[in-house]
């Protein structure tokens, strides 16, 4: 058999110059670095800016709107904690305040009629204010006070004129007047003397009033239009009745 042997002296000159590669399994080879950008570094200190299209909208919360209920939930709760016993006692009770309200006004009614009665003879009656009055009816009803409401029929008319025109006149067109005792202005025709002679009446009541001047529409007059014309310095009649008084709604 032929054996070969070479010694270092017989290789190439080529092999023997080249380095042997050697390849560690522990280090992993270092990418390379890019090149640095300067404008990059730049944008990259300055904070972020966001513009006002990208900004998300915050919308308010809606707001929960409060009703009111009725009374009628207490009587479903009623029904379901205690049974239907327990809802159809309130709806009794209710029913019973309604009822009880309704004939109490009819009580009312009922009593200021009874007290009501007519005057078989009219006197006059002379006001320290200078107003004179003759009793027609005597009502049976509630005396207005201050701040209450009264209805009224009124009927006025110019006191010595010979026309006799009526200024005011409620009682032919079925429409009553109202007045909160104590508050201006006075509705149409009505004016202070009226109101003094109210605080003396009952519901029920009637009268026919003399008003001076001074308490009428003094030297000014007054003008209600349609050609109807209170002159200055005019002394007036009415006819006056009370139909209810009742407590001023707030």
């Amino acid at each position: 058999m032929a054996s070969f042997s070479a010694s270092p002296s017989s290789l190439p000159h080529s092999l023997l110059s080249k380095k042997p590669l050697v390849l560690s399994c522990s280090q992993s080879p270092t990418p390379p670095t890019p090149p640095s950008n300067p404008s990059s570094n730049q944008n990259q200190n300055q904070p972020l800016q966001i513009s006002k299209e990208a900004q998300p909208s915050i919308q308010p919360r809606p707001k929960k709107r409060t009703t009111v209920e009725s009374t009628d939930w207490v009587a479903s709760s009623l029904t379901r904690r205690f049974g239907i016993g327990a809802g159809l006692a309130w709806v009794g009770f209710l029913a019973f305040g309604v009822v009880s309200e309704q004939i109490k006004t009819r009580l009312e009614v009922s009593q200021q009629q009874a007290n009501t009665r007519d005057v078989e003879k009219e006197v006059e009656v002379v006001l320290p204010n200078g107003i004179r009055y003759y009793e027609m009816k005597v009502g049976g009803g509630d005396m207005p006070r201050r701040g209450d409401l009264v209805v009224l029929d009124l009927k006025g008319q110019i006191l010595g004129d010979n026309s006799s025109e009526t200024f005011v006149d409620s009682f032919s067109d079925g429409r009553p007047l109202a007045l909160v005792m104590g508050s201006r202005p006075y509705t149409k025709g009505m004016c202070e003397g009226v109101e003094d002679v109210l605080r003396s009446m009952r519901a029920g009541g009637k009268r026919r009033v003399i008003v001076p001047p001074n308490l009428a529409f003094g030297d000014d007059g007054a003008d209600f239009g349609s050609g109807v014309q209170i002159p200055p310095g005019a002394a007036l009649e009415y006819i006056v009745q009370v139909d209810k008084v009742s407590i001023a709604p707030a």
